[in-house]
């Protein structure tokens, strides 16, 4: 596989789908388009070849791609039909009911549908390649595949079977190489009838996998997407395959066995069951839900089937519609069937019937069964009706094929001879020849006569040579226009020469098996194909070696005389080399051969650059090839770049190239296949702007042999190696696994060959590939890169053309691949590392070929004509045998790298403690001088320590050249390039120590910066987040993401614009200006003026001038005569000013935003020159337009230049803080929040709980004090005889009827006003109060905030719970400062935050401060008294009422106050009894209540007292004496003046008064009124 065909190889066209499921599943894959176009070899180039990753699909269509690609990489999980759709088509993706999620990803198909669409969708030779891969991922493969129309039968699929081939282990225990297709062996086939609940394939996995394992060749319903409904694969037959390993533990059967599979219920594909009955040794059928219909299909089975076995697992008492009596037993004898035939089966597991089925097949095998093949199925399908893809076309290729081989029977040694005769002692003479003209030419010796004569006769011959039938034959057939008939002939010539050449080996290997065991007779190659099938047999040369102990199989030597097509190819070769050589006349068809030969190349059929085995190049036959490929592309796509394997003849390289790139080299493993041979890709347009090239040239060196004894095979591998390394700019040296026993040659061969072309210059990249991750092995690895690495001092060497790294050393990568060409069975497993590996190989090939030169065709076969030259000359200082150098060369190589080893740490050291240095500069780094001077000082001290260390490495090396006796006498060779790669390990670490420095330095620079940055940014934040939160407490809105972020924004661009950067080198913005202008005059078609943008930049701008120039001729003649056009020129000189003042204004808006010069500047300036123009409609040329533009582009330059350096800053320290914006952006939101809601919640604690706390503490004593106060001052609050005294007089004094009247009515709320009263105005005139709040204020403050300083002792930036601080506050506020705290508010979620206590106790402290200096303003103001008594818990007037309420009892007559002073009295007794007219109750509706008792004259109702009065014992109530009546002189004065207000009041008359009542004046009234309290005190 190569490049790619112009149009896919196809046959008729097919006709769609008529299912509308079906068809939809196709389109959904996105495989309509190859429905008559199928999917070729070639596809798999953009599919695998070029793809570097394993990437997951994203939907449906993708599943095909990712199908062949994870299948070319031999990945277990290719057959997954999981999509991981993006992320943007994750909401808007249509879950359906079908699509089953599995993780993150989503199934759409089944897995069979997907692997049925593809083999639908790819023509017969894809299907080849596939089916090979899929066998090797121990996966079945299609064996029949349905059709989607109905009309149409299935169709056998054969020719992709011939391209499987493995080892087989035979009952004898011999070991054979064989083709699955023609191979005898037992087929054990199983179908399902009815419904089951058992999974068929996962019975048939436990079979296949033996006892040990469970593979899951066949997929089944516990796999992704396996439990969706089949659309494509119902009928589909898959057939895989159970190999011996000869391990009995992981064996399940003794021999081969191939086990197929029909996908759906048998009854509904009866052609597909009826095949597998026929053709198969053993018919297993899985019985479910059986019906009649059933019974007669089992029946038939019955009488084709060679065995039968039926498994029943119906479950008869759930299913109403079984066929009664059809199950177990009766079946068994209903049917005829032997006795063991029906299986039962419910009630077990899939691996518990596996291991029944294994017990009855192990019983038969391996004598009791019938052995076919696949051939003869595929004729038996053909009988019965179905189609088989080996079709005329197919048919017609493989006749020609048997037409070319005729005679190989007789030996390939004899058809050699007769059919391909060039290849013989002609062609090795003349090589031998022209080596021995080309030493003589060197040596400038004059040719011997002799040569010249053999020549001759060679020549002469040659000249009689005719063209043998069988390359006759062989040439037509290429020359075929049918394409797929030419693809067919070139398969069936590789299948038909592999055939022949496993048959020979398994013959040989017989023999040499019979031979160690004493045996004189060997087996044919199984035993059953003796009837024609192994003459037929059509198989790949596998070459595959079994480890020692497992297969006794050991490598040996290719054979000379096998046959290959490359001797085909070679031939052809060589009879248009030979007939240029001879000058014999030349048929048009043999001129055609280059041409046939670049198709073929096309095509992926490798051409052979060297005949490794007669060691010679036919240079005309390659250049007319090149040339024919030169004239067929265009020029401009010949750039080419060279990969080269080089590995020894069992290394597998053809197998390696082959799964890297999927190209067809010939396998030399066996076969003698010596030579170089190279392939062509074509690479793909996104892959050849990167790779800058447009093909990849693959080259194979096949059959090298280091440890053979033929000193003429060694010399002619040497040749071939050289030959191939100096071709290449990439070497891929292929070390083979367990390659113990030839390490030093093999070290020694490519030693050998990379000297060689290192002297041609033309030494290459080399990638080492190792397969197996042996000692040896890897010794071998490290030896060879090291050799690699010295060789290649610089990458000048055929190296990168990248000028940005002129002497960076292309670096050696050691790459293990466990590939599965070391595997000698298809029963052994793939590597599961092996898809990552073959990746990872890939990835350091591709970096390693960016970097290389690519170079022309032309140039490649000069090249190649060179290093021939230079080894036929023999013009290398090392012969080509003497290993003895190549070895003590990389023993040299092993010294070296110790030493460079120790140097490179050395450095290391120095460089540590140069960065100690450069770090303790500290803030000195800032400073620019200072900085510089240390950076020069210590580069100068690096670049002296190199110097000194390389010196010391130059001595050693120079010591161990003259101790060596080998090299000793290459010192002249070896010197030069130890001393070069010295100087470029100097070069490069000075240049690496010089860049580290530097990077140092500029990161501690960096540091510094950033920590001042933040440290400002920081500060400035600080501001704004505390103006932030204060505004948020105060209007009490909470402020959005957004607008943090607008705040945050103006915070960031004044520190942008204010910060100290350091400056960075400013670049010149004219080139990007001048580039700008150019890409506008070339998109408004304008190129012939494009000279004129070279001024831009140059000069001086001078003032704008409009010349003749600008106008065209007529307009220039039609104003001709109007003052020699002066109007016209002023209009455009008008136009022009306009637009350049408009240009001024936008660059005056530019000027003044706070970013850097865009060249978007430029292009809107552009735009508005344009639009200007198109407005003004002017007869004038496009030259005046851009004269203008270079014009202002000019003052461009000089104007945004300016912005330019303004904002050229430390790029780098500005990208950093750039990139880490979101983060600032986020930690001052999250800050904000946090602070926030800190302050929020001190404020609510402040409010809620503090704030109570302190007045409460001030104002709880104060009403006592109060109290205090007003009784030191005032007399009448010393007693409640002085307070009753006092109101009595205040009532006489204030001389008011309503007074008297509250007096009377409600003496306690009279008594309580009074008091009120007197608080008021004793407050009003208190000058103490404010000052004892004021005190209290301080007192309560510091408590609390001692309170809360105690509390945040240790918390500092501790992340806390502020609940429980805050509740620790409040206790030893309670404890030490006996203090009362509410602490209810506590309760709930809102102070439990998280948050940092000493943040929260600084919050919590500036509210105090707050609170305090708010309430100290707010007792410094004038305020009410009545406002502050409500303020008061303990209110004065109360507390004063019940310091002088005295006995609260009253008389049960008058109501007058009981004035007894004693405490605990029990007899009551009032000073002043009150007349009954003063009150409003009559004396004859008393009784002994005190609100109705009333005593008006103590005469009159004497007898009523006295009644009273025994009713009322606790009560001392007398009569009044007549001769003193002063004591109710009081009370008489007052009904006296208010008769008639309380007759009125009381709605009654007026009581009629004694005259001397009325005689009592105000003056006795209060007298009586002393009198009496006296008389109380006394």
């Amino acid at each position: 596989m190569s490049v790619k065909l112009p149009k896919r190889l196809s046959s008729k066209r097919r006709k769609p789908p008529k299912d509308n499921a079906q068809a939809e599943l196709i389109h959904n894959l996105g495989l309509d388009a190859f429905w008559n176009a199928p999917l070729d070899p070639a596809s798999m180039l953009d599919i695998s070849t070029w793809n570097l990753e394993n990437q997951a699909p994203l939907d449906s269509k993708d599943l095909p791609s990712a199908f062949l690609r994870r299948l070319w990489l031999l990945s277990q999980d290719a057959r997954s039909p999981c999509c991981k759709p993006s992320s943007d088509a994750l909401t808007s993706l249509d879950t359906s009911p079908e699509m089953l999620n599995v993780g993150e990803s989503q199934c759409a198909i089944n897995p069979l549908d997907l692997v049925s669409a593809v083999f639908m969708s790819a023509n017969p030779f894809l299907q080849q390649e596939i089916t090979v891969h899929m066998v090797q991922c121990q996966f079945a493969v299609p064996l029949v595949l349905p059709s989607v129309d109905p009309e149409e039968a299935s169709r056998f699929l054969l020719w992709p079977l011939r391209g499987v081939v493995s080892q087989l282990l035979e009952k004898n225990g011999k070991l054979k190489e064989g083709n699955l297709a023609s191979t005898y062996m037992p087929i054990v086939s199983c179908v399902k009838l009815g419904h089951c609940n058992v999974s068929k394939s996962k019975v048939l996995n436990h079979i296949l996998s033996g006892p040990k394992s469970c593979n899951d060749t066949f997929l089944h319903r516990g796999m992704d997407g396996g439990q969706l409904p089949r659309t494509l694969s119902n009928g589909l037959v898959e057939i895989g395959w159970h190999l011996p390993t000869g391990d009995t533990a992981r064996d399940g059967f003794p021999v081969p066995v191939a086990v197929s599979n029909l996908r759906g219920d048998a009854s509904k594909h009866e052609g597909c069951l009826n095949l597998l009955c026929q053709a198969s040794s053993v018919m297993i059928v899985f019985c479910g839900t059986l019906k009649e219909k059933d019974k007669q299909l089992l029946a038939s089975c019955r009488d084709m089937a060679s065995k039968l076995i039926l498994i029943d697992i119906s479950d008869t008492e759930k299913n109403e519609h079984s066929v009664v009596g059809f199950v177990g037993i009766n079946l068994e004898q209903d049917m005829g069937l032997p006795e063991g035939s029906v299986l039962q089966g419910d009630g077990l597991s899939e691996e518990e019937l596996a291991d029944r089925i294994n017990d009855i097949l192990k019983d038969l095998l391996p004598d009791k069964l019938k052995l076919v093949t696949l051939e003869a199925a595929a004729d038996l399908a053909l009988e019965l009706g179905l189609n088989v893809d080996e079709g005329t076309v197919c048919k017609k290729a493989m006749a020609k094929v048997e037409k070319v081989l005729e005679g190989l029977d007789e030996g390939s040694a004899q058809f050699r001879e007769k059919q391909l005769p060039l290849q013989g002692p002609w062609w090795s003479k003349l090589a031998e020849i022209e080596k021995m003209e080309s030493k003589q030419r060197k040596e400038e010796i004059q040719n011997y006569p002799q040569l010249q004569k053999e020549k001759r006769d060679i020549l002469a011959e040659l000249k009689n040579y005719k063209i043998t039938p069988a390359m006759k034959t062989f040439t037509d057939a290429l020359f075929t226009i049918d394409k797929v008939e030419r693809t067919y002939f070139l398969k069936w010539m590789k299948l038909r020469l592999q055939s022949k050449q496993t048959e020979k080996q398994n013959i040989q290997q017989d023999l040499k098996t019979d031979k160690n065991n004493g045996m004189l007779e060997y087996s044919d190659y199984l035993t059953h194909g003796a009837d024609g099938y192994l003459e037929d047999s059509d198989t790949f040369c596998s070459d595959s070696t079994f480890e020692e102990d497992t297969w006794c199989l050991q490598t040996f030597e290719p054979d000379p005389l096998s046959l290959g097509l490359e001797h085909f190819l070679r031939e052809m070769g060589l009879i248009f080399e030979l007939t240029h050589i001879s000058h014999r006349s030349r048929n048009q068809k043999v001129l055609r051969l280059p041409s046939l030969a670049v198709d073929l190349l096309f095509y992926g059929v490798p051409l052979e650059l060297m005949d490794g085995d007669a060691s010679n190049i036919p240079t005309r036959w390659l250049g007319s090839i090149f040339a024919e490929l030169k004239r067929r592309l265009p020029q401009e796509q010949c750039k080419t770049r060279v990969l080269t394997n080089l590995g020894v003849h069992h290394a597998k390289n053809a197998e390696v190239l082959s799964s890297l790139f999927g190209v067809k080299f010939p396998e030399g493993g066996k076969r003698s296949t010596r030579g170089v041979y190279m392939g062509a890709l074509r690479l793909p347009d996104g892959l050849r702007m990167d790779m800058e090239c447009d093909f990849l040239l693959l080259i194979d060196v096949e059959g090298l042999c280091p440890a053979s004894q033929d000193n003429k095979t060694k010399i002619h591998d040497h040749e071939m190696a050289t030959v191939a390394a100096g071709l290449s700019n990439v070497l891929i040296q292929n070390i083979a696994s367990d390659a113990s026993s030839e390490l030093e040659t093999d070290i020694a061969f490519i030693v050998n060959a990379l000297l060689r072309v290192k002297a041609c210059d033309s030494m290459p990249n080399c990638q080492l590939l190792v397969q197996d991750e042996g000692i040896n092995t890897l010794l071998q690895a490290s030896q060879l890169k090291r050799v690699s690495e010295m060789l290649q001092t610089e990458i000048g060497n055929r190296g990168t053309n990248n000028d940005e790294q002129p002497n960076t050393k292309t670096i050696s990568c050691i790459t293990c691949v466990k590939g599965p060409w070391s595997n000698v069975s298809l029963s052994e497993p793939v590597e599961t590392q092996y898809s990552e590996a073959v990746l990872t190989l890939k990835k350091n090939l591709f970096g390693a070929l960016k970097k290389s030169t690519a170079t022309s065709l032309s140039e490649f076969m000069i090249h190649l004509s060179a290093i021939w030259d230079a080894v036929k000359e023999e013009s290398f200082s090392i012969g080509l045998q003497n290993t003895e150098i190549a070895l003590a060369f990389s023993v040299l190589c092993t010294e070296f790298s110790q030493w460079k080893t120790s140097f490179l740490e050395h450095m290391e050291n120095w460089i540590m403690g140069a960065g100690k240095k450069i770090f303790a500069t500290k803030e000195k780094a800032l400073d620019a001088e200072i900085q510089n001077d240390l950076l020069n000082e210590l580069k100068d001290e690096g670049r002296e320590e190199v110097k000194t260390e390389v010196d010391k490495l130059r001595s050693q090396v120079e010591a161990y050249l003259m101790k060596d006796d080998v090299l000793k006498e290459r010192t002249e060779t070896f010197k030069p390039i130890l001393m070069s790669n010295m100087s470029d390990l100097q070069e490069r670490v000075t240049e690496e120590i010089t860049q580290r420095l530097a990077r140092v330095g500029e990161s501690h620079c960096s540091s510094i910066q950033v920590k001042k940055f933040e440290t400002v940014l920081e500060k400035e934040q600080e501001s704004k987040l505390r103006a932030l939160v204060e505004n948020s407490l105060s209007t009490k809105l909470l402020l959005q993401d957004e607008q943090l972020e607008e705040e945050f924004e103006g915070v960031w661009s004044n520190m942008l614009s204010s910060f100290d950067f350091r400056p960075s080198e400013t670049d010149d913005i004219t080139a990007r200006v001048t580039e700008v202008l150019r890409l506008n005059l070339i998109s408004r078609g304008l190129l012939k003026h494009i000279l004129k943008i070279e001024v831009i930049g140059q000069n001086e701008t001078s003032s704008f001038q409009v010349y003749d120039e600008h106008f065209g001729y007529r307009s220039r003649l039609k104003h001709m005569f109007e003052d020699n056009n002066r109007l016209q020129r002023v209009e455009a000189q008008q136009v022009a000013c306009s637009v350049i003042e408009e240009y001024k204004q936008f660059v005056a808006e530019k000027s003044v935003l706070p970013a850097d010069f865009s060249d978007n500047y430029i292009k809107e300036m552009l735009g508005s020159v344009e639009k200007a123009l198109k407005e003004k409609c002017m007869a004038i040329k496009s030259a005046f337009e851009v004269d203008l533009k270079v014009y202002l582009c000019s003052l461009a330059c000089q104007d945004f230049q300016k912005v330019h350096d303004r904002f050229a800053k430390d790029t780098e320290l500005l990208t950093f803080i750039t990139a880490t914006k979101s983060s600032y952006l986020a930690k001052f939101i999250y800050r904000f929040r946090k602070r926030d809601q800190c302050q929020r919640v001190a404020q609510a604690f402040t409010s809620m709980i503090i704030k109570p706390t302190v007045l409460d503490y001030i104002y709880r004593p104060l009403g006592l004090r109060i109290v205090e106060e007003i009784q030191a001052k005032e007399q009448q609050y010393q007693s409640s005889c002085a307070f009753s005294q006092h109101l009595l007089e205040q009532l006489i004094h204030e001389d008011r009827f309503e007074s008297f009247l509250e007096y009377l009515l409600s003496y306690d709320s009279f008594r309580l006003s009074k008091i009120q009263e007197t608080v008021v105005a004793h407050l009003s005139e208190s000058p103490n109060l404010d000052k004892w709040r004021q005190q209290r204020l301080g007192e309560i403050v510091g408590k609390v905030a001692a309170a809360v300083s105690e509390t945040a002792e240790g918390t500092n930036g501790i992340l806390s719970d502020t609940k429980p601080l805050l509740e620790r506050v409040c206790l030893i506020l309670e404890s030490d400062g006996n203090v009362q705290v509410t602490r209810v508010s506590l309760d709930g979620p809102l102070f439990s935050i998280t948050t940092e206590w000493d943040r929260f106790v600084t919050c919590l402290m500036e509210l105090l401060a707050a609170m305090r200096l708010e309430l100290a303003q707010e007792f410094s103001q004038t305020r009410d008294v009545t406002e502050l008594l409500h303020c008061l818990p303990i209110q004065p007037h109360y507390s004063l009422l019940d310091r002088v309420r005295g006995c609260e009892k009253q008389c049960p007559l008058c109501r007058a106050p009981c004035e007894v002073q004693e405490k605990g009295h029990e007899v009551h007794s009032a000073l002043l009894h009150r007349p009954k007219d003063l009150l409003p109750y009559d004396l004859s509706s008393v009784s002994c209540r005190p609100e109705s008792m009333i005593l008006s004259n103590p005469g009159q109702n004497e007898d009523t007292c006295k009644n009273l009065l025994s009713r009322c014992p606790d009560w001392n109530i007398y009569s009044e004496d007549p001769d003193s009546q002063m004591p109710t002189a009081y009370w008489r004065y007052v009904l006296v003046r208010y008769n008639d207000k309380f007759a009125k009041e009381y709605e009654r008359e007026p009581t009629n008064i004694l005259e001397e009542w009325k005689q009592i004046t105000e003056e006795e009234a209060l007298l009586s009124l002393r009198e009496a309290f006296l008389t109380e005190k006394y």
